[in-house]
């Protein structure tokens, strides 16, 4: 899980698959690392790998992060896919949120159930990989951006799972290009071995 960084290259190993915090025992999958700052995904297992759903970043203890993620998903803010059209590289949604949750309070306090344990299925489902960055909020950033948006120019499904319309903030025109290379002991499906970041 360490990372190797110069000016110019960096090379993240991917560690994991991970449970995502307080599904352990449903699906036997280890605890996430609890302290460290990086970049995550948030995968579905797929054709003997991992499908990408998201890339985020964290800069504190890993808890507090995908706590605060758990409780956007169980208040109806995030999107909710159907985990097992995700493990077939279809993307269907259950509830949509972002904006449209905003505007439609009414129908996820009708549908509240049903939805939270839908909420609950999806993060069962998820397996999460996790790298090591030293803790500089640009890097995260544009480490975060740069897988983003190359899912997003890649052919169905990889482009399809993930949610449009991230806050990304990828490389400024004053930055220094930089290469991210990519190791992982198992496919990540749409995770190129190097990546300009």
């Amino acid at each position: 899980m360490n990372i190797n960084q110069d000016a110019k290259n960096l090379q993240a190993d991917w560690d994991g698959p991970f449970s995502w915090p307080n599904f352990e025992s449903e699906n036997g999958l280890p605890t996430i690392p609890l302290h460290s700052t990086g970049v995550y995904l948030q995968t579905f297992e797929y054709q003997n790998g991992y499908l990408i759903y998201a890339a985020g970043i964290t800069r504190r203890s890993v808890p507090v992060r995908f706590k605060e993620h758990t409780r956007h998903y169980m208040n109806g803010d995030y999107t909710v896919l159907d985990p097992l059209a995700a493990e077939r590289g279809i993307r269907k949604e259950i509830w949509h949120g972002w904006g449209y949750a905003k505007v439609h309070r009414d129908q996820f306090e009708e549908n509240k159930v049903e939805i939270q344990e839908a909420v609950k299925k999806q993060l069962a489902k998820f397996r999460v990989f996790y790298a090591n960055f030293r803790n500089e909020q640009r890097l995260l950033e544009r480490v975060e951006a740069a897988i983003m948006n190359f899912l997003y120019e890649q052919k169905s499904p990889y482009k399809d799972l993930p949610d449009k319309g991230m806050m990304l903030a990828p490389r400024w025109n004053s930055e220094e290009p930089q290469t991210l290379n990519n190791r992982s002991k198992v496919t990540i499906h749409g995770l190129p071995e190097a990546l300009k970041i």
